[in-house]
């Protein structure tokens, strides 16, 4: 693994990042959970939603009014094992911590827990929420809709998010199984990361309403908010590659996100009125909690889930091939190579961050200002 973009300590990004939410408003306490969240994408490897989106997701959204920086949290409903919030439009990752953080400790008493959140924002990769579950021994599940960008089969408009459908899986390995993907063949923030590095979506990704290919990352961003442009879901595009699963999967996560909240979907969620001008997002998320010793146990689990791995690991590799993987096994490995050099960050990040601190006025220094 080589890396030839410049390196942050991780100690000081976090430190950066925690001060520059707080500067525009959002309370230190829920800072540190933002921070954290972005930190932990790129610990894995998972740059679309990491220090890449810190400024225009975040920041920028702050800054015009279409997420506060606040967060509000209100239950609507709770039983023993599950509960809804309305987030009022502020940090998705904020309410999504404290509900993760109540259905864990519902889970460990009752076996299982479920919740919900409505009138919510991006709440970061799915797998740091699911990933909290599998830290304490148990099974976590979450999903989020999102603005519209995946087209169902056979049709052209971009009616649902990339809805991610994510699973964290304890094992008896250094890190748990953990599927985190969208249920497009890319989600939009592989595109915005493609664009700010100034590279091609590649072809098939994405199509236009006339039906052909479209590859470059700063129009289609531009077609994905005027709807002349939509992912494919995963499989793609007809039924010849199977596409209609990526869109019932799609179609599973959008039903849970609102059904289950009593929030918004689709068309709803495209972060804009009917007049263009800008509003705000109220996405919803839904989470679920399994404790494996409600059934045969921890270390039963645990054993299976890292015998079914490393059997999937040790299977006949294809010819040229080095090494079959697991999910979740290269975001590890990006991580015990990243874990004393720090966060890579591009130019389009570090522009990122020093228009922050500049703007905040805040005093860090960071070593990529001398290149």
């Amino acid at each position: 693994m080589t890396e030839s973009r410049p390196f942050v300590e991780w100690d000081l990004m976090n430190r950066f990042m925690v001060d520059a939410f707080s500067g525009y408003g959002v309370p230190r306490e829920d800072a540190e959970i933002c921070a954290d969240v972005l930190l932990e994408s790129d610990r894995r490897g998972i740059e679309s939603h990491g220090c890449n989106r810190f400024k225009p997701i975040y920041i920028d959204r702050i800054k015009k009014g279409t997420l506060l920086p606040v967060t509000n949290i209100e239950i609507l409903k709770e039983t023993p094992t599950t509960v809804v919030m309305d987030a009022h439009d502020g940090m998705g990752m904020v309410a999504s911590h404290k509900i993760m953080k109540m259905l864990i400790e519902k889970a460990k008493t009752y076996g299982m827990a479920g919740g919900a959140i409505r009138n919510s924002t991006h709440y970061g990769i799915a797998g740091y929420w699911s990933s909290m579950a599998s830290k304490e021994g148990l099974i976590g599940i979450t999903g989020t809709n999102a603005r519209p960008s995946i087209a169902p089969t056979f049709g052209v408009d971009n009616m649902m998010g990339t809805n991610p459908l994510t699973f964290s899986l304890p094992t008896d390995e250094e890190f748990p199984f953990c599927l985190d993907c969208a249920t497009s063949i890319v989600q939009r923030g592989k595109i915005e990361y493609y664009a700010r590095e100034g590279k091609e979506t590649p072809k098939g990704m994405v199509i236009s309403r006339d039906g052909t290919a479209m590859t470059d990352s700063e129009e289609i961003l531009k077609a994905l908010v005027d709807e002349t442009a939509a992912l494919a879901p995963l499989g793609g595009i007809g039924e010849e590659l199977a596409g209609y699963k990526g869109y019932g999967y799609a179609a599973v996560v959008e039903i849970l996100s609102a059904a289950l909240s009593g929030g918004q979907f689709m068309k709803a969620l495209t972060g804009v009125d009917p007049e263009g001008n800008p509003q705000m997002y109220h996405l919803g998320h839904f989470f679920f909690v399994v404790d494996p010793e409600a059934y045969m146990g921890l270390e039963t689990f645990r054993k299976t889930a890292g015998d079914i791995c490393r059997a999937l690991r040790n299977s006949t590799k294809a010819p040229g091939e080095s090494r079959i993987y697991t999910a979740g096994e290269k975001e590890y490995d990006t991580w015990l190579f990243r874990k004393d050099k720090g966060v890579p960050v591009g130019e389009a990040v570090q522009k990122d961050i020093l228009d922050v601190r500049d703007e905040l006025g805040l005093s860090y220094h960071f070593d990529f200002e001398k290149e």
